[in-house]
């Protein structure tokens, strides 16, 4: 399974369930470049435990005001619904992993 594209339509009944890690991003973003191969290798590497997608933020622009997105890239944490953590900024794929672990326990 590969990464799941977020959207304002679909966003709630996406992260309705489980843990699920949104990266908010833009095309038009360098660090949110450098950011993408880490996703697409951490969605891999939790394939059947952790939702991870992205999440366009000039597409969905109402999601990303709800959760007060105002730098990308951000990525927020979610488990069963409700937001858990939250980082700005590129992360490495070892603090992404921690982050991830943290709530998974």
């Amino acid at each position: 399974m590969s990464e799941v594209t977020f959207t304002d339509a679909n966003f709630s009944d996406e992260t309705k369930e489980g843990v699920v890690l949104v990266d908010f991003f833009a095309t038009w973003c360098g660090p949110c470049k450098m950011l993408a191969p880490v996703i697409e290798e951490l969605a891999g590497e939790y394939e059947g435990k952790v939702k991870i997608g992205k999440l366009d933020v000039d597409e969905n622009p109402e999601t990303a005001g709800k959760f007060g997105v105002q730098s990308i890239p951000t990525i927020i944490l979610f488990k069963d619904g409700e937001e858990v953590d939250k980082m700005m900024g590129f992360q490495s794929k070892e603090v992404l992993k921690e982050h991830i672990d943290k709530v998974l326990a």
